[in-house]
């Protein structure tokens, strides 16, 4: 009936029902769980219902038997609205009295011929045989296309599948499909995995936490890239997940929060503990919460919702939380599958996406359950640190493709402001934690302290040295200068005694020549003179 359906509302091709099981009404009602009002389709002339009643008691096989009827009557339904499709359900009701398979065969070829005359596209229904995919094992010979329907239990939980048996003149999935027939129809998911052509994009998002994204080189997370949190129980994970949910919502980007362990209500209600607030950014309609239980389906009816709801939606971040709770509903090698094609779509999609993984106390820490490590972009690994008694949350980023990360292990504190990462402290022992970590931050500043007040001291009779050097230097500069002034006084002396002398002296010798007189001064000459002659 979606063949119909989805033909007469999206690409304007009426179609005509004939039906030799259930009543119009029946129809109607049956599939208006589905979301289908066929009333006002029929009542637009856009599809026709016509029910022929059979009963393999009123039938008696006597001469020759054809379907000639069937042609008038359908062939008028066809030409009263137009048709372009056609379902008959079901053809085991058609030949339900007949026992003449040379019949049956020619029949069904005239009945398949005669709807490729009109150029009609026809989907007919048939029951499973026993060793054939029909139980006349005719009708996949003589279809173009022939699509196999069954329903497979695992572990008490029932999945619908699909798979394309041929179809002529197309290449095709060979696999078998899972499939969900919900309120808005059937959605079908494909199995294989997508080819590896998605955009690898340049672009960070943060991860709500600076201390975190400058681990990752400043800027946070690749966007489009997959994130994988993994640690044991009580690790932070969740509220690591909601540090980046918190910081999305608040750029106004749109969240999905798959959770397959909490209520959306308690992680919203645990979250407000650290100082995050989830629930404004449900009612502004950015966070969309869809939680289940992982056996409530199987795994390809949960990876068919998570498509169906992310298509709905068409968020730019998804988280799932936590991706090993689907081990419940499945194999570890079966849900490594299903999250690969997850992960390969919203790829393609170019969602960011963090899951979390819950790992094993006694398990290697750097190993997963499911084995995804590789699959994803960035690992963090969330680690109890026991030391002195006590355990403590440590975090560092095992691996993250294309980003130039920090390898130091990081003491990770869940504080009523949020998640808190203290800067790397090592003692002698290595990395400390806890209380640890605090008595040796005591120590070391008691230690600082004394160093301070040592080298204070040192300073101040240094200083007091330095003043008594002063003090002596200036004392000596003063006895200097007295020695350098009584030296300038007796050398002023001594100038002035030397000055009196020849003053004295030139006055005595001045007085000597004025006793003397003119005469004996002449004659004196005279006789020098003549000596010369």
């Amino acid at each position: 009936m979606e063949f119909l359906v989805r033909g007469a509302m999206e690409f304007d091709q009426p179609g005509v029902c004939l039906s030799f099981e259930e009543t119009a009404g029946e129809l109607a009602a049956n599939v208006a769980s589905l979301g289908f009002d066929l009333a006002a389709l029929i009542a637009r002339n856009k599809l026709a219902i016509d029910h022929v009643y059979l009963e393999r008691g009123l039938i008696e096989e006597t001469g020759e038997y054809d379907l000639e009827a069937l042609f008038v009557r359908l062939g008028h339904a066809v030409d009263s609205i137009g048709a372009k499709r056609v379902f008959l359900d079901s053809v085991e009701a058609l030949f339900a009295g007949l026992d003449n398979e040379s019949v049956l065969r020619s029949e069904l070829r005239r009945l398949f011929r005669w709807l490729k005359e009109r150029d009609l596209t026809a989907v007919v229904t048939g029951e499973r045989g026993q060793t054939t995919l029909t139980r006349h094992g005719l009708e996949e010979y003589i279809s173009d296309c022939v699509i196999l329907l069954d329903h497979q239990v695992t572990e008490t939980v029932l999945t619908r599948r699909l798979r394309v048996v041929k179809y002529r003149g197309s290449t095709h999935g060979m696999n078998e499909y899972p499939f969900l027939i919900e309120s808005d129809g059937i959605s079908v998911l494909p199995v294989t995995s997508m080819e590896l052509k998605h955009a690898a994009r340049d672009d960070r998002v943060s991860t709500g936490v600076p201390a975190l994204d400058a681990m990752f080189g400043g800027s946070g997370y690749f966007r489009g890239s997959s994130i994988l949190v993994s640690g044991t129980s009580g690790t932070g994970k969740t509220s690591l997940t909601a540090h980046f949910v918190d910081a999305a919502c608040g750029r106004g980007e749109t969240c999905v929060f798959f959770s397959f362990e909490e209520s959306a209500s308690q992680i919203v209600r645990n979250m407000r503990s650290i100082g995050i607030d989830l629930q404004r950014w449900i009612d502004k309609g950015l966070l969309h919460f869809h939680t289940a239980r992982p056996t409530t389906f199987g795994l390809e009816m949960h990876l068919v919702k998570i498509h169906k709801i992310i298509k709905q939606i068409d968020p730019s971040i998804v988280v799932v939380d936590p991706v090993t709770g689907l081990l419940h509903a499945g194999t570890a090698s079966e849900t490594r599958s299903i999250l690969l094609r997850l992960i390969d779509f919203l790829k393609e999609e170019e969602i960011t996406t963090l899951m979390t993984t819950l790992t094993g106390g006694s398990d290697a820490q750097e190993q997963t359950e499911i084995d995804i490590s590789s699959l994803v972009d960035a690992w963090l690994l969330l680690r109890d640190i026991e030391s002195g008694g006590e355990r403590n949350r440590g975090l560092y980023i095992l691996k993250a493709r294309g980003v130039a990360h920090s390898n130091q292990i990081r003491e990770f504190l869940l504080t009523d402001r949020g998640v808190e990462l203290r800067e790397v402290y090592l003692g002698d022992a290595g990395m400390l934690t806890g209380s640890a970590r605090v008595t040796q931050e005591a120590r070391d500043a008691s230690a600082a302290l004394l160093s301070r007040q040592e080298i204070e001291r040192k300073q101040l009779l240094l200083e007091r040295k330095r003043k008594t050097l002063d003090s002596q230097i200036a004392s000596l500069q003063l006895d200097l200068e007295t020695e350098e002034q009584e030296s300038r006084q007796l050398m002023a002396q001594e100038q002035l005694k030397v000055m009196k002398w020849q003053q004295d002296r030139g006055e005595m010798a001045k007085s000597r020549f004025v006793n003397k007189g003119p005469q004996e001064g002449d004659g004196r000459i005279a006789k020098a003179r003549g000596g010369r002659k």
